[in-house]
């Protein structure tokens, strides 16, 4: 996949380009419809396949009082793109200037003149520009009147439930872990460098952890524990996190603490990936170190059995699929 982060580095326009447009914050199920479409129709026309965004979220710059929190950073949301076949990703920088292009200029001056638009694809609620005044129905005019056709798609529902960014930031902050996964159509993900931390877990209640800051600005899930999987290095182990303030030893300070099941190599300053699974239990004040290490005990014991269920129900499913 081919990116570009600012619109002058695009010295021509694009073969045959079908055009796609959105935030796509935790590129959910319904944006990775939106994305086969465009490949779909790109293949279709022997084309190339575009996904514009921006960076940061339009939100935080014209509303920065808003508070948003992103599902995904920039560079898993390139990661995630790329995994759905897109061939060019631009990524737009949103500033206050750029907010305010009419609608009609950036239609003219990007998707025609730059990129060279041969039809666009945009989600059932995507509105643009300032004002928001380059909206569905604007789209189809100007494609009309332009020489592009513009297709919408529809809304995507899990089981009743919308896919939505703000759907699933909502089932994050609840600790709904296996419904954002039905929404996302992968497990909920953090990620960042292993920093050192109090270097209590060992020492004190015999589980080492790795530790996560978490920022303001992050999405932060509920508060508790959860069953993981942490990626390190192109390899997947199981492991409980604790996201909170350790109330036990008065920390006051947000972190991530995983403990990584079979684990034992120095990976302070390495990046990790960390997929939530399941929410297993509330953060709690224990007693002292002794009480807070059974709890712990009792919290790993049950993760590694909902690993092992998941497993033989994903044996089982290739099985049955094998069998057929």
């Amino acid at each position: 996949m081919e990116i570009y982060v600012d619109l002058t580095e695009i010295k021509k326009p694009f073969p045959n380009s079908c055009v796609t447009i959105g935030n796509f914050d935790g590129v959910h199920l319904g944006h990775q419809i939106l994305f086969s479409e465009v490949v779909s129709k790109a293949y279709q026309q022997q084309g190339t396949s575009v996904a514009i965004t921006f960076t940061p979220h339009p939100l935080q710059v014209v509303r920065p009082d808003s508070g948003l929190k992103l599902i995904s950073n920039c560079e898993q949301k390139r990661e995630l793109i790329e995994m759905a076949g897109i061939d060019v990703l631009i990524i737009i920088p949103f500033t206050k200037p750029f907010a305010a292009t009419p609608a009609e200029e950036f239609v003219d001056d990007v998707l025609i003149k730059t990129i060279g638009v041969k039809e666009l694809v945009v989600g059932y609620d995507y509105a643009f520009g300032k004002g928001r005044e380059g909206d569905i129905s604007f789209l189809k005019d100007q494609g009309y009147k332009k020489g592009f056709p513009v297709s919408v798609v529809e809304p995507y529902y899990v089981d009743g439930v919308l896919a939505s960014s703000t759907k699933v930031r909502e089932l994050v902050k609840e600790g709904r872990m296996m419904d954002v996964k039905a929404l996302l159509g992968r497990p909920y993900q953090i990620r960042g460098e292993v920093k050192i931390g109090k270097q209590r877990g060992g020492a004190q209640l015999g589980f080492p952890t790795a530790n996560l800051d978490i920022s303001s600005e992050d999405l932060c899930p509920k508060h508790g524990v959860y069953v993981t999987q942490v990626i390190y290095d192109g390899k997947c182990y199981g492991g409980v996190l604790n996201i909170g303030y350790n109330p036990t030893f008065g920390d006051g300070k947000l972190s991530a603490e995983t403990h990584i099941f079979d684990f034992n190599q120095d990976i302070y300053g390495k990046p990790i990936k960390i997929n939530l699974l399941r929410f297993l239990r509330g953060e709690h004040k224990f007693s002292g170190p002794e009480e807070l290490a059974r709890q712990i005990g009792e919290d790993v014991k049950q993760a590694k059995q909902v690993l092992e269920d998941a497993q033989k129900e994903i044996l089982l499913s290739c099985e049955e699929r094998y069998n057929r």
